[in-house]
């Protein structure tokens, strides 16, 4: 590493959190840069007092100045690429045996901040969130080619936080050739998946192992799952018996999508497109001295994201108790209740105590038989919180 590496000093008590961890030093942890440098660019990083604290990608246009990637004084190439990919490839073949298709590449989760990399079979999916990242796209690519020899490589860089590093949207094949829906498999169901402008990079894979431990209740039950996007929870509970399976989501184009794939299996689900909220709100409305009649056994909520930022949290925690109040309504005694929450802005006890209130107002009294998290191809690290957003429970309707 040349020694005129430009330097960024952090200001007196802002280096603890880059020690325990975190990538990230926004602008204001910042004391001073020793030299003029190009964003996009590798800096190294001090403490107020000199030490040596890593290295990363500076970006004076971005409110994270820098994002650290590693602790040591390394050349960022093709090399380092490699090394670190496969690295994070380990981690998922020691977690996730036995899957063909999953998040090989998590940002944060695996030091490379910025970066995501999705596998869905033979065709590998990126995102570019930072702009260090961005302009060492080509030298990533060819460090993908060389460890899985993918037919295709896409581009799905469209996300909101592409914006504040001064990046434009651009999605499209890179490498290969992708015509129509790729069919992958997760716990041995097939699903077709749109990668060029299906939701995220065109799966939810961060519920991968949630769909598996949810069916376990399914068997002889009449299920309903909301926000069933391609039917993920739906199939999974029509193969472990459920006797009826309703699955709800609001785009056409996906419920089409979600029903092809039940069909693909040979599973029996109905499909509907309606608004979730709406629909849960006209069959729990009711009269004067007319009472809710329950007839589901167990109800999937799976929603995305009510809230991207703290302003709006508010407007979600109401939504929440909202889908919450209706769905334990419909819910029979002894029924299961499995919901996620998957913002970061929610924390565990947030979502909980929302979903308590919930169940007051509905006159039911909840016992929780299961947590569950995001599949462990989005690790968790815990000096990073950013990296867990996922959350969920299963809540058994006691009385």
């Amino acid at each position: 590493m040349t020694p005129t590496l430009p330097t960024v000093l952090l200001r007196p008590g802002e280096a603890d959190r880059v020690i325990a961890g975190h990538p990230w030093i926004y602008q204001g942890s910042i004391l001073r840069l020793t030299q003029p440098t190009i964003d996009g660019d590798i800096v190294q990083v001090k403490d107020h007092r000199q030490r040596f604290l890593g290295i990363g990608f500076y970006n004076s246009k971005s409110k994270i100045n820098v994002r650290l990637l590693e602790t040591e004084r390394v050349e960022v190439d093709r090399a380092f690429f490699e090394q670190r990919i496969r690295a994070a490839l380990d981690t998922r073949k020691r977690h996730l045996p036995g899957a063909s298709s999953f998040r090989v590449v998590n940002a944060e989760s695996d030091f490379l901040s910025g970066l995501i990399v999705d596998k869905y079979e033979d065709v590998l999916v990126i995102q570019t969130s930072s702009l260090g990242m961005d302009q060492r796209k080509p030298m990533i690519v060819t460090a993908l080619k060389s460890i899985f020899s993918p037919r295709a490589l896409v581009e799905r860089n469209e996300m909101a936080s592409r914006k504040f590093e001064g990046l434009p949207d651009v999605n499209g094949v890179l490498e290969g050739e992708v015509a129509g829906d790729v069919s992958i498999k997760l716990n041995g169901l097939q699903f077709g998946v749109d990668l060029l402008t299906g939701h995220k990079t065109g799966f939810y894979l961060d519920q991968q192992v949630n769909y598996q431990a949810v069916a376990k209740f399914a068997a002889g039950a009449q299920v309903l799952d909301c926000f069933t996007f391609l039917g993920g929870f739906a199939l999974h509970a029509a193969r472990a018996g459920a006797s009826q399976v309703h699955a709800i989501d609001q785009s056409k184009e996906v419920v089409a999508a979600a029903a092809k794939n039940a069909e693909k299996n040979g599973l029996k689900c109905t499909f509907e497109a309606a608004n979730v909220f709406d629909w849960l709100k006209a069959q729990t409305g009711i009269g004067p001295h007319e009472k809710v009649i329950p007839r589901f056994d167990l109800i999937v909520l799976d929603p995305p994201s009510f809230t991207r930022s703290r302003a709006t949290i508010p407007d979600a925690l109401r939504g929440y108790k909202e889908i919450h109040l209706r769905a334990l309504k419909l819910l029979k005694r002894g029924g299961i209740l499995a919901t996620f929450c998957c913002s970061h802005h929610i924390d565990a006890v947030m979502f909980q105590e929302i979903i308590s209130e919930a169940a007051f107002d509905a006159r039911r009294i909840l016992r929780r038989v299961a947590t569950y998290s995001q599949s462990p191809d989005h690790p968790i690290i815990q000096s990073i919180p950013e990296t867990e957003y996922l959350k969920g429970f299963a809540f058994e309707v006691a009385r």
